[in-house]
């Protein structure tokens, strides 16, 4: 957990920006990716921005860029899918590798990992979709959540004294049949990224608008939460979640930036721990994201902040 420190020159010139996709995130993805683009341009390199389709191998190698900056989010861009694509045509990226990627991504087998490690996770199990219609397989209060999905998508909170499960959990869409069921811990939402081998400080989220938790509107529009960082914890706290955050990190074998979310339960009567909810190994770049928040109390631009993530990208991660 070293500190963080200059961000190095420029070793690349032409840098693909691969943003969209076609994920339930793809939107923010696009948002993510302009502000990388933009950022990257300010910086002095070259930039391609690639819209990420089924043919993107053919656009890479029509584009040739040094290295490529993966602004995706959700399935195919952080779930190892386009992680393989780029080792096959050995083009260097950014964030973590094939492994890391498919293994954060999956929440149940991240879980395995992550509790192996040491670093407290909820309890829960993985059920398909239609059982967890028809009854409670945990007592409530609990959450109902997709196994490979990020931003809160698709995410349903089962309250107390709820006399069944409600027919939201249903509405997935194109997402898995199978759903994590865990329980649901009260408390204080917070946040801490890794950044190389630094570990930064820790944001509590308080989402607004009457909103139960930092679901998808809390995270993304201009309002939707308050960030307070540094969170006000008591230092042994503080420290507990940066020591589960690198854990969970270096665990999962991640690389380059990751964003772990966990929950502080200090409620009357609560267990009075830090668990941690997931790992995120490609963060948000919006306005309104959390990782270049993280970096900024930590001295550095968003500039800095890109140049550091771009000029880290390699191969064999």
């Amino acid at each position: 957990m070293s500190q963080l420190g200059r961000a190095p020159p420029r070793t690349f010139s032409h840098v693909a920006v691969l943003m969209g996709g076609w994920s339930a995130e793809r939107e923010i993805s696009l948002k993510s990716g302009a502000a990388v683009a933009e950022a990257l341009r300010q910086e002095g390199y070259r930039v391609t921005p690639i819209d990420v389709g089924r043919d993107v191998a053919l656009r890479l190698e029509e584009v040739k860029p040094d290295a490529c900056f993966n602004a995706l989010h959700g399935r195919f861009g952080e779930d190892g899918c386009i992680q393989g694509i780029l080792e096959t045509l050995s083009i260097p990226y950014t964030h973590s590798g094939v492994l890391a990627s498919a293994l954060a991504m999956h929440k149940e087998l991240a879980k395995t990992v992550m509790r192996a490690a040491g670093v407290p996770v909820a309890e829960g199990k993985l059920v398909a979709r239609g059982e967890a219609l028809e009854r409670h397989v945990l007592a409530p209060p609990y959450v109902v959540k997709p196994v490979n999905e990020g931003s809160s998508v698709g995410v349903v909170i089962v309250g107390e004294g709820a006399s069944r499960p409600p027919r939201s959990i249903a509405n997935g869409g194109a997402l898995d049949e199978m759903v994590m069921v865990e329980r649901y811990i009260p408390g204080r939402e917070l946040t801490c990224a890794v950044i190389g081998e630094f570990v930064t400080d820790v944001i509590e989220i308080v989402p607004l608008k009457g909103l139960a938790f930092y679901d998808y509107e809390a995270k993304y529009a201009p309002g939707g939460s308050r960030h307070e960082l540094p969170a006000a914890l008591l230092p042994d706290v503080y420290q507990l979640v940066r020591k589960y955050t690198w854990a969970a990190h270096s665990s999962l074998g991640c690389r380059g930036v990751s964003r772990a979310d966990l929950r502080y339960d200090d409620t009357a009567g609560g267990a009075g721990g830090v668990f941690c909810l997931e790992v995120n190994t490609q963060p948000g770049m919006t306005g309104t994201s959390l990782v270049p928040e993280l970096a900024s109390e930590a001295g550095w631009s968003f500039g800095e902040l890109v140049r550091w993530i771009i000029e880290d990208a390699s191969c064999s991660r």
